[in-house]
């Protein structure tokens, strides 16, 4: 069982990547912190008791859900309140990291030209551009994998689905993305 020393280091620890992954689904860094928010404090409240290598399975899922509501409660609100709503929409397999793929060592930033500073600053909004305009389970899948690092039966279990389709999610946002950036220009 989890003491509250470990679950408080287990709560730090994903904090950052927890709060990034919320802004890229739901682009908005105030609901995103709520999220976060929210997640953790479900976790503290009805998971804190488990076993500590079971803590970010269940945080993953938990964040997944409460990302799920809000989208849910938007969609209730939009329907009530306009008459449209936002929902994106977009359209093999690809080993690597695409933002890694683009990032250079902290040393280059201190000598590269400003010229090759803004462009790799417009590269990186770029990238993050497509990935907002991914299909919301592509989008979940590729960040779990190539952002948190996830393995693939670690994503399954956390988005409540089969690893082929987590394979399948991936394999598409991998492919989508080559495509949108390749059309920008941008080669990796």
């Amino acid at each position: 069982m989890a003491t509250e020393h470990e679950l408080n280091d287990f709560l730090k620890s994903v904090e950052k990547r927890a709060f990034k992954r919320s802004v890229y689904h739901v682009r908005d860094e105030e609901a995103a912190l709520d999220i976060v928010q929210d997640s953790m404090m479900k976790l503290a409240q009805h998971y804190g008791d488990k076993p500590v290598d079971e803590l970010p399975m269940l945080f993953q899922r938990i964040l997944s859900n409460c990302t799920l509501d809000w989208f849910r409660r938007k969609k209730t609100r939009n329907a009530l309140f306009s008459s449209m709503s936002d929902f994106e929409s977009a359209s093999d397999d690809a080993e690597f990291d695409l933002l890694e793929a683009f990032s250079g060592s902290d040393e280059s930033h201190q000598i590269e030209s400003a010229e090759d500073s803004t462009r790799r600053k417009q590269i990186f909004e770029s990238i993050e551009a497509e990935i907002r305009e991914l299909p919301a389970r592509q989008r979940e899948a590729f960040l779990m994998r190539y952002w948190e690092d996830m393995d693939v039966a670690e994503t399954a279990t956390a988005m409540g689905c089969s690893e082929g389709s987590v394979k399948t999610h991936c394999s598409r946002a991998v492919h989508a993305l080559s495509k949108a950036l390749k059309a920008r220009g941008i080669q990796p």
